[in-house]
């Protein structure tokens, strides 16, 4: 039953709103199934029969299944009622919430992505890699996209992440950011260019991507609306939220809207302060009978119950902190009050009487002054005015007027404290008269307004003075009297009491609202600011009552009882006593609810005709929201007593059905409640005092159930649940409560054990319920949890070792499970009823390897932090690992050939992980895999060296010393193992890409890796010589790729590929030398000797020899460092002999063509005999120069000699060393032979070759860079010096030398011959 409105304007709201009235059958909505005819006369039937359904049929002919289906509609009608009725006390915390506001600090939760979201970004960037999109990027970026679609993308965890409801886009962009930042600062610096400007354009790129075709402005649009929507909800918002997640319909919350009154906020507040009195009247229950609920102590019964008390006046303090009007500018006048406990006893009343001066009131009033009428008398050029006044305030005057046309429309505005205040309006004329000192008064009216005054202008007849012969003179006006916010009601009234009103009279009454908690009921008179008496309303209760005999005035009666006093009053009609009425029942907070008389014989008419009243009922809106509620089955629900009710359990229901709807919507919550339904859940709370644990113990329950089923939960959260019920149940008063119920404790305890077990299965599987790392910080929340959930109670902190024992525990469990899903997805098949080769063992194991430091990999960039305390254990954890990899790893080493070395891939690749591992570098596993293969390394070293040895016995006993043009063209090719060098940090354990790999050396051939280049690429060494120190470089840079983690081991296996080197080289050099000598020993000794490219070649052997020396014997210990020396010293030593065996050889030349010449020599009979000859012959034919051949042969080999030696020898130093021995030991020679000469003098035929020969080796050596101090040696000065001298004595002699001279020996030469 709904009661009227407090006021004529809220009742004219309301009679609007019904004009409004929202029917089922107009809005098509079901009609609930409580609904009764409307022949029942609209009484809404009670539980038992609300819930009755048509008989069933007999039990012979009923099936099972029928009695199911009723069953299911009996429970089904059951929760909907029961979602009604909570619905009914969620809209009243939304209507008028005092204790609880909005939160605004809360995390903004992201938009998760769905399923369907997630593979359109799937699509968006494999159309980006397969370059279906207009996006420009470069190699680098596309790589680390491409590994982002292959690692992160299409893992299986990211889709189950997506299925939890835990993935945001949000942790698509940072897993991104993460993977990237990695790769740019491993990136060469760009001179302009920052890495910050790289990273920043790479995450655009990327949000391009992501973002395919979609507007930008669209998404921000909708990130924005939905950001809003997350932080502050109104009212309408609210509701429409909880109708959502109780199932409540539109037209059933429009009707529990009006019906409870919503829009009033005096009505809320009421039903507010009705809640806590029985609230408080149920403490008192609850100690007199003696029904406790089981707490864990018994003395904490009599603590229950000053916690209840003290619960409600807290809540009543917040009440009457309150405004007294939302939006009003009335501020509350304080009562001084001792305790809150004064609050509950209403029969204390010398600490809460009120004085006259705390119910003063303010009103503003509007006073226009419209026209005059019936002006007659005065001429129509005089001029009128009005006054007017409020009494006790100032006086405001109107514009002139003509008596003709007396309008003015001037409004006047005063403030006054009086509820009934004297309004005087006058009217003026101008005086005439010269000695007049005053204007003519013509007339005046007094008028007495208040707020329930008509606001509309209205004529009022005007009291005439002796000046004015009209007799009919009205003015007319418009007086609005607002009414001030803590003035509930106003009205006459007849009242009559014991202490206060003892006369029954008519009396001005108005009901003040001092505070939330403060009404009185004040009578006053005319001009009169501070009532002449008042009623404080405390503990009062009012009711409708019959007329009074005796008592004559007024005609509907109600009254005021009090223990030990009564008033009663009386109004004119009845609309104004049930207005009256209901005003004075919001103010005094009772618990009973008057109904009219009127409505009473209604109910009991069953349907007949009502009772005729002075007022007829329809008129009343409050009165018509309750037929219709009555009418749609809703009554029970809005009358229904909330302190009946066990909130505890319905606040669980709307807990566990808002958490359904927040786990459901667009956001990725992770459990956590929206500000606006924490405000909701929170002022629930407050209000119908459901225990702060009772609240936690459910959430928690409810937190558990969602993870079980798959939803991903912040641990945060958990955590500050389980602390808060911690804290309770350990006696903490985290909400000021000390009293712990045996239900508590039990559940607690309960809830305890089962987070437990749920927290050390998500550490156990830390990898796949926080995939990536994701969500931010939730493994490291778990891990404090756990250490929370451990302790005893909240004091005494847990030890340490027992943490450790519990998470060490979980670890072990977790390296068995990571290791079990790891094979499962290599799928690597165990030997079982099929043969497996060792080559595809190791292949497997090889793939496993891969997998194995990829899981490393991922802990320690995406979990290592979480773990931060417990360094240890993981370390502890990858050993373990390992360890089960290593079972495998031994297994199928133990099948290898032991002449097979395709095993040196799986320890590099282990090893290069290991080693730069803090943590794993030479720990366990990583000693087993030393141990495995410190024999194998040893054994191929040996063989390597023996095969290197044979390799160059064989390959010197059968050189041709012909030079290579490269190591590829003549080597042969073998097919050696690869490994992967690498590896791509790939989180998924995908299928490795295929890297850069490097080949080993293979007994007893080799070939160029395929990412080694050509080493030489001009004319090089012998293919013996090359092959060897190829083997060498190969064999130190496998040993040196090996990078062997043991320091001693390493040395001893440098220093041992070091010696090797530096006796391999030795032999070389040695054998290269005496195969030099005996080249030369064999080759021709005249001018046909021509410098062949094996003499080069050997040459080159040196040079080769030399700069591998410096790379492959490069040795710093001291003794080591000495036999280096040693192997240097050798090279050139050899080189030295080389040099000079080649000089030797160049002189021996010259001596053969000195040799030839001698045969000129002055004295002997060959010369005169071949002087004659020539001279006679010479008269008859054209002879050609005796000699000339010879010098031109001689020349020719030395202009070859130069060239081969300066295109093939790769050695600048040795051919510039060789030149200039060449130069000074051939010019020492023919110095020599003219100083045997120096008592002769030369042919002419021997001057003419010695000319040609000096002339040209002058300038051959010249232009090959000899220096010219070594040039213009004194042997040269003396040999030029004495061919000069020759030449001027044949000229004398013969007649001339032919062109040929030693004038311009010096210079450059034109005459090529």
């Amino acid at each position: 039953m709904l009661d009227p409105s407090s006021s004529e304007e809220e009742s004219d709201g309301i009679v609007e709103e019904e004009s409004k009235e929202v029917m089922a059958p107009q809005a098509g909505s079901r009609i609930s199934p409580s609904r009764t005819s409307e022949s029942s006369g609209g009484l809404a039937p009670s539980s038992s029969r609300s819930s009755a359904r048509p008989t069933s049929p007999s039990p012979s002919a009923a099936s099972e299944q029928e009695k199911e289906d009723l069953g299911k509609m009996q429970r089904e009608e059951e929760d909907r009622k029961k979602k009604l009725q909570l619905y009914v006390f969620v809209m009243r915390c939304v209507a008028y919430p005092f204790n609880a506001k909005q939160p605004t600090d809360m995390a903004r939760r992201q938009q998760k992505i769905t399923k369907q979201q997630l593979q359109q970004t799937k699509d968006r960037f494999q159309a980006f890699l397969n370059g279906d999109t207009q996006i420009v990027a470069d190699e680098a970026f596309i790589n680390a996209v491409q590994s982002y679609y292959e690692v992160f993308l299409k893992s299986d965890r990211v889709a189950k992440m997506v299925q939890s409801g835990g993935f945001s886009a949000n942790d698509c962009r940072e897993v991104f950011k993460r993977h990237i930042e990695k790769r740019v600062r491993s990136l060469p610096e760009i001179d302009g260019l920052s890495k910050e400007t790289v990273l920043s354009s790479w995450m655009a790129k990327f949000d391009t991507i992501y973002r395919g075709d979609e507007d930008p402005r669209k998404a921000q649009q909708r990130m924005t609306a939905s950001a809003a929507s997350e932080l502050i909800l109104s009212k309408d918002q609210l509701y429409e939220m909880f109708q959502n997640i109780l199932g409540i319909k539109k037209f059933e919350h429009q009707l529990l809207y009006q019906a409870c009154q919503l829009d009033n906020l005096d009505e809320q507040a009421a039903q507010i302060r009705r809640e806590l009195d029985g609230r408080l009247q149920m403490a008192d229950q609850i100690a007199r009978g003696g029904k406790f609920p089981k707490f864990v102590s018994k003395e904490m019964e009599a603590m229950y119950i000053e916690e209840l008390k003290a619960s409600v006046n807290q809540l009543m303090a917040n009440l009457e902190s309150m405004p007294v009007s939302k939006g009003g500018e009335f501020k509350l006048q304080k009562l001084k009050r001792g305790h809150n406990t004064s609050i509950i006893d209403m029969g204390q009343e010398d600490e809460n009487t009120l004085s006259k001066s705390d119910v003063v009131l303010s009103f503003t009033l509007e006073v226009v002054i419209m026209e005059v009428q019936g002006l007659k008398s005065l001429a129509p050029n005089r001029i009128v005015y009005c006054t007017m006044e409020v009494e006790g305030g100032e006086k405001l005057q109107t514009d002139q007027a003509e008596a003709s046309k007396p309008t003015w429309g001037t409004q006047g505005d005063f403030t006054t404290t009086h509820p009934l205040p004297g309004v005087k309006v006058k009217l003026f004329t101008e005086s005439t008269g010269v000695l007049a000192l005053e204007d003519k008064e013509l007339g005046r009216v007094v008028l007495h307004p208040t707020p329930n005054s008509p606001k509309t202008s209205e004529l009022h007849k005007m009291a005439l003075t002796k000046a004015c012969p009209d007799h009919d003179l009205k003015i007319k006006l418009a007086i609005r009297m607002d009414k001030p916010q803590n003035m509930k009601h106003s009205g006459y009234l007849w009242a009559f009491g014991k202490n206060v009103w003892k006369r029954w009279k008519k009396r001005f009454f108005v009901l003040v609202q001092v505070s939330q908690y403060t009404f009185a009921m004040c009578s006053y008179r005319e001009k009169k600011s501070e009532p002449q008496e008042l009623l404080q309303l405390d503990g009062y209760t009012v009711d409708y009552t019959d007329p009074q005999p005796g008592l004559d005035g007024g005609r509907a009666f109600f009254n005021a009882v009090k223990e030990g006093d009564t008033v009663i009053y009386a109004s004119d009609d009845e609309q104004d006593r049930i207005l009256w009425v209901q005003a004075m029942y919001r103010a005094t907070g009772q618990s009973h609810k008057p109904v009219p008389p009127t409505q009473v014989q209604k109910l009991n008419s069953k349907g007949g005709a009502s009772a005729q009243m002075d007022a007829p009922i329809s008129q009343f809106s409050g009165l018509k929201d309750a037929d219709r509620a009555q009418k749609h089955g809703m009554d029970e629900f809005i009358s229904a007593n909330p302190c009946s009710f066990d909130h505890a359990s319905l606040f669980e229901m709307v807990q566990r059905l808002t958490l359904d709807h927040r786990l459901n919507d667009t956001f990725c919550c992770l459990g956590w409640f929206s500000p606006g339904q924490v405000f909701v859940l929170d002022e629930y709370c407050a209000r119908n005092g459901v225990r702060g644990c009772h609240r936690h113990l459910c959430y928690l329950r409810d937190l558990l159930e969602r993870s079980d089923n798959g939803n991903m939960i912040d641990p945060t959260l958990l955590h500050y649940s389980f602390a808060f019920c911690a804290s309770h149940v350990h006696g903490n008063r985290p909400d000021g409560l000390s009293t712990v119920k045996v239900d508590e404790k039990e559940r607690f305890e309960e809830i305890k054990e089962r987070l437990r077990v749920i927290l050390e299965n998500q550490i156990v599987h830390f990898r796949y319920c926080f995939p990536f790392g994701r969500p931010e910080g939730a493994l490291k929340a778990t891990l404090s949890l756990l250490e929370r959930v451990l302790m005893k109670d909240i004091v005494t902190p847990v030890p340490q070792e027992e943490v450790k024992g519990v998470i060490r525990k979980c670890l072990e469990q977790a390296a068995q499970l990571n290791y079990t899903r790891i094979t499962e997805y290599a799928k690597v098949e165990e030997n079982a009823g099929r043969l497996v080769t060792p080559a595809k063992k190791l292949e497997e194991t090889i793939r496993l390897a891969e997998l194995v430091i990829e899981v490393l990999q991922q802990n320690q960039e995406h979990h290592a932090e979480a773990f931060a305390w417990w360094t240890d254990l993981m370390v502890e954890h990858a050993e373990n690992f390992l360890a089960l990899y290593g079972v495998d790893m031994d297994a199928a080493l133990e099948i290898q050939s032991p002449e097979s070395w395709d095993s040196f891939p799986l320890f590099q690749l282990l090893n290069d992980f290991l080693r730069n591992d803090y943590h794993l570098c030479n720990g366990k596993f990583h000693k087993h895999l030393q141990d495995l293969y410190a024999p194998l390394v040893v054994r191929y070293v040996d063989l390597m060296e023996s095969s290197i040895a044979q390799s160059i016995q064989k390959g010197f006993d059968r050189e041709s010393w012909e030079p290579v043009k490269s190591l590829t063209s003549n080597l042969p090719n073998v097919n050696l193992p690869n490994v992967n060098l690498q590896i791509p940090k790939v989180p998924n354990l995908p299928v490795p890409v295929a890297g850069l790999s490097v080949n080993l050396p293979q007994m007893p051939s080799f070939s160029t890796p395929s990412w080694m280049p050509a080493i030489y690429d001009s004319d090089n060494g012998s293919g013996t010589t090359e092959d060897l120190f190829w083997k060498l470089d190969a064999l130190q840079t496998f040993i040196r790729d090996l990078h062997w983690p043991e320091e001693e081991f390493a040395k001893h296996l440098e220093s041992r590929m070091q010696l090797m080197s530096s006796d391999m080289i030795e032999n070389c050099v040695k054998r290269t030398r005496m195969a030099f000598e005996s080249k030369l020993a064999k080759a021709s000794r005249s001018t046909d000797f021509r410098i062949s490219p094996s003499i080069c070649t050997m040459y080159n052997v040196m040079v080769d020899a030399k700069d591998q020396s410096a790379k492959l014997c490069a040795m710093e210990m001291g003794q080591e460092k000495q036999y280096h020396t040693q192997i240097d010293e050798l090279i050139e030593e050899s080189v030295k002999d080389m040099i000079a065996l080649l000089v030797a050889k160049f002189v021996v030349i010259l001596e053969s063509v000195l040799a030839k010449i001698s045969r000129y020599d002055e004295g002997t009979l060959f010369s005169s005999f071949m002087s004659f000859t020539v001279k006679a012959a010479s008269k008859y034919v054209d002879v050609p120069k005796p000699g000339m051949d010879v010098a031109d042969g001689y020349v020719t080999f030395v202009r070859h000699s130069q060239d081969m030696l300066r295109d093939k020898v790769n050695e600048e130093v040795y051919i510039e060393r060789l030149f200039d021995q060449w130069y000074t030991a051939t010019m020492n020679l023919l110095g020599t032979w003219l100083t045997e000469r120096m008592d002769q003098q030369l042919h002419v035929y021997q001057l003419k070759i010695l000319i040609r020969i000096v002339k040209k080796k002058y300038r051959d050596f010249r232009l090959q860079g000899v220096l010219d101090s070594t040039l213009n040696s004194k042997m040269y000065d003396t040999v030029r010096n004495r061919l000069t001298l020759e030449e001027a004595t044949a000229s004398v002699r013969e007649g001339g030398m032919q062109g040929i001279s030693m004038k311009d020996s010096d210079e450059e030469d034109e005459d090529d011959d």
